[in-house]
C-alpha cells in the first residue's frame, strides 16, 4: 500500500474540469445543509417569513450562530487543504468552494421558501465580528467573482503555471475586501437598535469590488502572458 504524501502531480494530472466538478459538488452539497439550517430558525423565529426589524434570539443560541459561522469557515478551508499541496492551489479552491456554496444557498432558500423575493431583498449575511447586511445581489455578485478567481488560478495550476503574487497585491486584494466587508457592515449597525438597515451603501460597495477585481485581472494577465513567452 502507498501511504506517500501526495504530491503537486497528484492533482495536475487530473483534468481541470473533473476538479471543478468534484469542487462544486461538494459546495452545492454544504449549501443545502446551511440553506436546511436557516429553513428551521426561520421556521422558528419567522414563521410569517423573514423580515426586519429582527425578532430577539435567545443568548444561547445566538453564541451557538456565531460558532457555526466560524466552522463553516473552517470546513471549507480544511477541504482546500485537503484537496491539493500547494497553497495557491487550496486558496484557489476555497474561493471556488466559498463561492459557489453562496450562490447555491441563496438558490436552495429560493427553492425552499420562495425567498428572496428579489436580487433587491435584504438579507443577514453574517455575525462576526458584528453583522453584516445587504441586498442578496451584492453578496451574490462577490461570490461569482470569487469562484471565478478560483478557476483562473487552478486552470493556470493545473498546467503547472504558479502564479507569483507579491505581498503588495495580496495587501491590496485585503483592503479591497475590508471595504466591502465595510458597505455590509455600515447598514448592519441600524439592525442592533431594532430598526431597518436604511440605505445601501452602494458607492463603498463599487470602489471595493472594483479595487479587488480591476488589480486581480491586470495581475492575472501579466503573469500569463509573461509565462508564455
Amino acid at each position: 500500500m502507498n501511504t506517500s504524501m501526495p504530491t503537486d502531480s497528484d492533482t495536475i494530472d487530473h483534468p481541470l474540469a473533473r476538479q471543478i466538478v468534484w469542487l462544486s459538488l461538494w459546495a452545492v452539497a454544504f449549501a443545502f445543509i446551511e440553506s436546511s439550517v436557516v429553513v428551521y430558525l426561520r421556521k422558528i423565529y419567522y414563521p410569517e417569513g423573514f423580515a426586519f426589524p429582527l425578532t430577539p434570539i435567545e443568548p444561547n443560541i445566538l453564541l451557538n450562530e456565531l460558532v457555526r459561522e466560524a466552522m463553516t469557515l473552517v470546513v471549507i478551508w480544511t477541504t482546500a487543504q485537503l484537496s491539493y499541496t500547494r497553497l495557491q492551489s487550496r486558496v484557489a479552491a476555497f474561493l471556488i468552494l466559498f463561492g459557489i456554496w453562496d450562490i447555491f444557498y441563496y438558490i436552495f432558500l429560493k427553492i425552499v421558501l420562495d425567498w428572496p423575493a428579489s436580487f433587491g431583498t435584504w438579507d443577514i449575511l453574517f455575525l462576526i465580528p458584528t453583522p453584516w447586511v445587504g441586498p442578496v445581489w451584492a453578496p451574490m455578485l462577490v461570490a461569482m467573482t470569487l469562484a471565478a478567481f478560483g478557476i483562473c488560478i487552478l486552470k493556470e495550476n493545473a498546467n503547472g503555471r504558479y502564479i507569483p503574487y507579491s505581498w503588495r497585491f495580496v495587501v491590496l486584494e485585503g483592503i479591497a475586501g475590508t471595504i466591502i466587508v465595510l458597505s455590509f457592515i455600515i447598514p448592519g449597525i441600524d439592525i442592533f437598535e431594532g430598526g431597518d438597515p436604511g440605505t445601501f451603501p452602494s458607492a463603498i460597495f463599487w470602489i471595493g469590488y472594483l479595487f479587488g477585481l480591476i488589480p486581480f485581472l491586470r495581475h492575472h494577465y501579466k503573469s500569463i502572458a509573461s509565462g508564455r513567452k
